[in-house]
């Protein structure tokens, strides 16, 4: 029996799935420029759009080339000694580093010089290990998923921008939450990442998901179409209705209960959660509404027009709501509508 090619876990690249390649390239041409425009890309977007994967397929596309070094970083850690940490633990850039006299004792990093002073400061730690990476023409790439705004990632932060005005090889990606990312740029020693590009995933093309369902289920495009609309492009969703479509042998139809408990269960109810009762209502409103138009939800809410735009444009920059038809929204997420009826009208 074969082995089911989607995946339920949310960060973990799936056997099958749907590149983004278009922008992935666009990251990767950018960083491999001889004079780079950007060395830091911010990827947002909802939780389940496959930020994790995207960056992951971007590191692993530079990792192949030999003159980058990949670095992943957990945002709740201690970023700057964790990456001095990670770049004296390589047996060959250890080698780079000895001969450069760069004596990282101190950190208890292992990487001692005899007849070298201990350098007790990270962050010239790390300056002085990227000039001996750039004097050997390598570049270096660090990866930072789900960012928060802890005092590790402004410190991080900060050094980094010395690092860039140092004119040092070190590049970054970044995945976040909008509200994540936002409060880390909103730092007012950090306005530098307002110059740094963000990377919104949108859904994925409903025709390459179709074909994609057409494919591993052997079911003609009409079908294919039906399930692949389902998902509304949503990244997650593809897997999770591939999953549970799979594990009922190419029966869609019998899976679909499955799939919205499992949204509900893995994704709506923690996005639900960090919703303020405000945006919960505005939610309500666009559930209600048949139409989706502004005068119908106002309508329904009782709201008047100063009221209605920042709910509108809040729920559309977490990636909840579509607002791309002029005086329309809609719900991005697949099925969210009735997740959201539910819950509203049980705490009303």
């Amino acid at each position: 029996m074969k082995k089911n090619p989607y995946s339920l876990l949310f960060g973990k690249e799936p056997k099958l799935s749907i590149s983004r390649a278009a922008q992935q390239q666009e990251i990767i041409e950018s960083f491999n420029e001889e004079q780079p425009s950007q060395q830091i890309y911010m990827i947002t977007g909802v939780r389940g759009c496959g930020k994790t994967v995207f960056m992951t397929e971007i590191s692993k596309k530079l990792k192949e080339l030999d003159d980058w070094i990949i670095v992943e970083l957990n945002s709740s850690e201690n970023l700057l000694l964790d990456l001095a940490a990670s770049l004296g633990s390589e047996d060959y850039l250890a080698r780079i580093f000895q001969q450069a006299s760069i004596n990282l004792s101190f950190f208890g990093i292992g990487l001692e010089v005899k007849g070298s002073v201990p350098i007790t400061n990270v962050q010239v730690a790390i300056s002085r290990m990227l000039d001996s990476i750039k004097k050997h023409k390598k570049k270096l790439l660090v990866c930072i998923d789900e960012a928060t705004n802890t005092k590790y990632m402004r410190s991080f932060a900060s050094a980094f921008q010395i690092f860039v005005r140092q004119d040092l090889p070190v590049f970054l990606l970044m995945t976040g939450l909008y509200e994540n990312i936002n409060n880390i740029q909103n730092e007012k020693n950090l306005t530098f990442l307002y110059r740094a590009p963000k990377v919104e995933l949108k859904p994925l093309n409903i025709k390459t998901i179709a074909n994609n369902y057409a494919k591993s289920f052997s079911i003609d495009q009409t079908d294919a179409l039906a399930m692949a609309k389902l998902t509304k492009g949503y990244s997650f969703a593809f897997q999770v209705l591939g999953y549970f479509t799979w594990a009922k042998d190419g029966k869609y139809k019998e899976a679909i209960e499955d799939y919205r408990q499992y949204l509900e269960d893995y994704v709506y109810e923690k996005i639900w959660s960090e919703m303020s009762s405000g945006d919960k209502k505005f939610a309500y409103g666009v559930a209600k509404s048949e139409s989706g138009k502004a005068k119908e939800i106002k309508d329904i809410l009782n709201l008047k027009n100063g009221e209605y735009t920042p709910y509108r444009d809040r729920l559309i920059k977490r990636g909840i709501l579509d607002g791309s038809e002029h005086g329309k929204v809609r719900f991005i997420l697949p099925l969210f509508e009735d997740y959201v009826m539910y819950h509203f009208e049980e705490i009303l």
